[in-house]
């Protein structure tokens, strides 16, 4: 019964993972530091989520990563090119600022 639990637990936080995928057009965006982004206009913000904890903890690196990934994505659907975390990660949750830095006035 302790193995059906462990496989169970291993496949749930496995399939998690792999439902987050940065899309083509996400891949074109960048995530910068605030001083980086001088001569950039600003498009919004965006907020994301996953989950934190699947029975433990999530390891903060997937969970950044994750963030990151529903940012760069958010991003390119709002016609911009880079974004710039706007708030620490808080349970599983972050906001991004969003700017389009290749030809902002165009």
């Amino acid at each position: 019964m302790k193995n059906k639990l462990i496989i169970s637990t291993l496949a749930l936080l496995m399939s998690a993972c792999a439902t987050i995928t940065l899309t083509t057009a996400g891949e074109k965006v960048r995530v910068l530091d605030p001083s980086e982004v001088n001569s950039c206009r600003e498009l919004g913000k965006t907020n994301t989520s996953v989950t934190a904890t699947i029975v433990v903890d999530r390891p903060i690196e997937a969970i950044t990563r994750e963030l990151r990934v529903i940012g760069r994505n958010a991003a390119a659907g709002m016609g911009g090119d880079t974004i710039v975390p706007l708030t620490v990660i808080d349970q599983g949750k972050q906001s991004f600022v969003v700017y389009k830095c290749i030809n902002p006035d165009g």
